[in-house]
């Protein structure tokens, strides 16, 4: 039997945008013999430049079930818009196809609910997309907090500062938005583009399902003419894990990678997500620097199925922040910010919040939400939400 005998059929459900990063990932394992590009589900057929060299012309359909039934694919991988996913996923799983979603994987929690408790009905693996869960610096940096490294945990702090054009919030119907069509998108900074931050630092924290968070407090504002947040922070209460407080803006003055950070009594862990790039200080020592490899999420989702190794990312290790997506969902609309809180770079077409770059790194520093660093323009009262 040859390599390719045993690849998985696999059909792309979302093959634009960011559907291009999971093309390159196909054609990559493809090329390692463990999967085939079987199908493209899109309402626009790709054409054959938009297909990456490397593989085969797949069939093309708008229609998922009778894509599946066509192909006998064993794996859909879903990159739509938020609130499709929900669906989709349960249209496969009624197939016995096996599933990994981008993140977020659901606009609320009870759509969350129905996407999980589907798949599990349906008996099929389900994969959801935090990339940076998938990192080997998550089970180093979990190994040093059990050893003591730092001391006693005091709380986890994580930072993004990151930039976006306008013309990133007219990229598809959907962005920015808090809802569509009388559907939940909840397109916002936290709970999108620097959703990682929040799901590693609840990871961190030994916190990751929905049963581990007793409390969130947010504060959302934006700066872009939009329905959602782009410059936000949130304070996550657990039951027995440290306070974790992550702030986050899409309007840095200059961008910079993300990161979470682990404060402890001796010391701190700091983890660039991205990069796969951990930083230990402590009492005593002097700094050590460690870079780990990631495993690629879904060829991990592949060797479940074929040789039985562990889920990286299953729902019930995302339920804690889908609590935190459901607290930003149900709290007030984000607060415009005054004028004069923010200004536009012309030659850059996107508008910047002056000292939020440093204001997001306090957050992460201090544990402390913007209100609560004198920010002038920061809301006078927080939003908290109880998890039941």
């Amino acid at each position: 039997m040859t390599a390719n005998d045993t690849a998985v059929d696999i059909v792309l459900v979302g093959a634009r945008g960011h559907g291009r990063h999971h093309l390159a990932t196909i054609r990559d394992l493809a090329g390692r013999g463990l999967v085939r590009l079987a199908g493209i589900c899109e309402l626009t057929p790709l054409t054959d430049e938009e297909i990456p060299d490397g593989l085969d012309r797949p069939r093309q359909s708008a229609d998922l079930g009778a894509l599946l039934d066509a192909t006998g694919a064993r794996i859909a991988v879903i990159c739509t818009p938020i609130p499709t996913h929900t669906d989709l996923a349960r249209t496969a799983a009624a197939r016995g196809v096996h599933v990994l979603v981008e993140k977020p994987p659901a606009p609320s929690y009870a759509e969350f609910r129905r996407l999980a408790d589907g798949v599990a009905a349906a008996g099929v693996a389900c994969q959801i997309g935090f990339q940076s869960l998938a990192s080997r610096a998550v089970p180093a940096i979990r190994a040093l907090i059990a050893e003591g490294a730092v001391g006693q945990v005091t709380g986890i702090g994580g930072a993004g500062a990151w930039a976006r054009p306008e013309t990133y919030y007219r990229r598809a119907p959907w962005a920015g938005r808090r809802t569509l069509h009388g559907a939940d998108v909840v397109d916002g900074v936290l709970t999108n583009p620097l959703a990682h931050a929040v799901a590693t630092a609840l990871a961190l924290a030994g916190t990751p399902h929905a049963e581990d968070v007793t409390a969130v407090e947010t504060e959302l504002l934006r700066a872009n003419d939009i329905e959602s947040d782009d410059t936000s922070c949130v304070r996550v209460t657990t039951a027995h894990g440290p306070r974790i407080v992550v702030g986050a803006t899409l309007c840095a003055e200059r961008p910079d990678e993300p990161y979470v950070v682990v404060h402890g009594e001796h010391g701190r862990i700091t983890f660039w997500y991205k990069q796969d790039r951990v930083l230990l200080q402590r009492a005593g020592h002097g700094p050590e620097e460690s870079r780990y490899g990631r495993t690629d999420l879904l060829e991990n989702l592949v060797r479940h199925l074929t040789e039985g190794a562990a889920l990286l990312v299953p729902p019930e290790e995302t339920g804690a922040f889908m609590k935190v997506v459901e607290a930003i969902r149900r709290a007030p609309d984000p607060a415009p910010l005054p004028p004069g809180a923010w200004r536009l770079l012309p030659d850059e077409g996107r508008r910047v919040v002056p000292g939020i770059d440093a204001l997001v790194t306090a957050a992460a520093d201090t544990l402390a939400l913007y209100s609560e660093l004198g920010v002038p323009w920061a809301p006078a009262a927080r939003t908290k939400e109880v998890s039941r």
